[in-house]
């Protein structure tokens, strides 16, 4: 028990991280139980998918979990970039022999909003975490009267200040070498992000809150180390990927258990926001940071047509393989088993 397990009401301090895409409630529920904090990804929900989810979640444990939300503005369509980024993409639409002018604009990722929060209300969750900041001050101020516990992701001292500033309760210190999307939203210069052991140590002299580690943690003996460093907590996602409970595509899994999971790179291609993934063709090809993609998150649009197709082929060749530079932790066990694996992190520390 420390500071942070006292505030989520978890025996252990830590937390499964939200991944969009690869996990509903049966992954948080699993890790729940487990003792530790699930967490639930609520950034591409619909509101009737996530009622059903919180529903299923509510229903699955009496134990806290984390519902997860983006914070980002979003942007104002622009035309022209749009049709740079389909004129850049017109090659592989002809290869596939797909239409590139019957491609829909959008979609959209709808930050935390009323709506959300309204259907939230009913549930009054132990914990909320946001990717991208904060949401307005009397959105914030709404979650905390339900008694909920609020997190948040940096990743430089900088946005550690901010989010102490601004009413987080506790901060999760993102790696440069965590999957999935950064948490960056102060900045959109790559050269400002560090590794987990860099940032660590810096954010926690920095803020008087309790800081969780993210980016890198595969097994105990990295929470241990990550706790040697003045964590309060970890967070995990990437080791999670494989377990029995995450929906997570097979093409997928077969990548993270691959060579191929040795080479990530941080790339906007797939949505218009820097995030970690393996290393596939339409990177390599057009490069992982493309000026041309539109801003989050309109550049999935046109890419979503392209992934559907080579993935019916049993291709990941235009797939957003979400990873952390260690996937040496994905395995096919049950989430609970992974949490019991990682949990001995503590113990070791001890």
């Amino acid at each position: 028990m420390n500071a942070l397990t006292s505030l989520l009401g978890t025996d252990v301090p830590l937390i499964q991280a939200p991944m969009a895409g690869v996990q509903g409630a049966a992954l948080a529920v699993a890790v729940s139980n487990a003792g530790a904090l699930g967490s639930l990804p609520c950034a591409m929900l619909a509101p009737d998918a996530l009622e059903r989810e919180l529903t299923a979640l509510a229903a699955g444990t009496a134990r806290p979990y984390n519902v997860n939300f983006f914070c980002h503005t979003p942007p104002v369509p622009d035309e022209a970039r749009e049709a740079a980024w389909r004129a850049w993409l017109a090659t592989y639409y002809r290869e596939a022999g797909l239409d590139i002018d019957a491609v829909p604009a959008g979609p959209g990722r709808v930050p935390f909003n009323s709506t959300s929060a309204n259907l939230l209300e009913r549930f009054k969750p132990k914990v909320v975490s946001f990717h991208f900041g904060l949401p307005d001050l009397d959105l914030l101020d709404r979650v905390k009267s339900w008694g909920s516990v609020v997190l948040a992701s940096a990743t430089t001292v900088e946005e550690a200040h901010w989010l102490e500033a601004f009413g987080a309760d506790v901060i999760i210190a993102q790696g440069v070498e965590a999957g999935g999307h950064r948490g960056m939203f102060l900045t959109d210069d790559l050269t400002t992000q560090v590794g987990t052991f860099a940032l660590l140590p810096q954010v926690v002299a920095a803020v008087s809150l309790p800081v969780v580690a993210a980016g890198g943690i595969a097994d105990a003996a990295g929470v241990a180390a990550a706790m040697a460093l003045g964590a309060s907590g970890v967070q995990v996602g990437t080791a999670y990927l494989c377990c029995n409970e995450a929906t997570t595509s097979a093409l997928h899994r077969a990548a993270l258990q691959s060579e191929a999971a040795h080479h990530t790179a941080l790339t906007h291609l797939f949505t218009g926001r820097p995030a970690r993934g393996i290393v596939n063709r339409v990177m390599r090809e057009l490069g992982p940071m493309n000026p041309v993609a539109p801003a989050f998150p309109l550049a999935g649009a046109a890419m979503a047509p392209l992934r559907a197709h080579w993935e019916a082929k049993g291709s990941g060749d235009f797939s957003p393989l979400w990873s952390g530079q260690n996937a040496s932790g994905c395995r096919d066990l049950p989430a609970a088993e992974i949490t019991r694996l990682l949990i001995e992190g503590f113990s070791a520390r001890a």
